[in-house]
């Protein structure tokens, strides 16, 4: 008998202690839905708080594809036949900046793209893919490098100790 008795001892604190936890997770909660949907806290704050708008300017169509002495704004591509086939066909997986970096010729443009189909899933260009490469052949052709031009009309002078 006294164990049944110690027993109901335990199991009551038991259920007073999950009372207890499940109390404070329903304060925790009702605080977590209230910063949810009030995160500035504002009814807590003393005074009225100055509210500052700020007008979002609407992008028009014109503005989107706005092109200036030569460049596309958007992207910082060169205007040139199949610019809009690179814009909607290679910024969509990828900053515009890749391409310019990454100069090639037509056979390494190709093998680009076909590295891209097989491995970064890449839709079927279909007859776009050869106005794409024309345009990266012709706009981004690779650079050559060499040694650094010799420096002309230097004024040395005489190292004094």
């Amino acid at each position: 008998m006294e164990d049944y008795s110690k027993f109901k001892q335990q199991a009551r604190a038991i259920y007073r202690l999950m009372l207890l936890v499940l109390f404070f997770m329903a304060i925790t909660a009702a605080g977590v839905v209230y910063l949810v949907s009030n995160p500035d806290l504002s009814s807590f704050r003393s005074g009225s708080a100055d509210m500052e708008y700020v007008e979002i300017k609407e992008v028009e169509e014109d503005d989107f594809d706005k092109i200036v002495n030569g460049i596309h704004q958007r992207t910082g591509l060169v205007e040139a036949e199949g610019l809009m086939a690179v814009v909607n066909n290679c910024t969509n997986c990828h900053s515009a900046l890749l391409i310019t970096q990454n100069r090639m010729n037509h056979e390494r443009w190709l093998t680009t793209i076909r590295w891209m189909q097989e491995t970064q899933n890449l839709w079927d260009l279909g007859k776009n893919e050869e106005i794409i490469i024309n345009y990266l052949v012709s706009n981004y052709p690779p650079e050559k490098k060499g040694r650094r031009a010799s420096l002309k009309d230097i004024e040395w002078y005489e190292y004094q100790e």
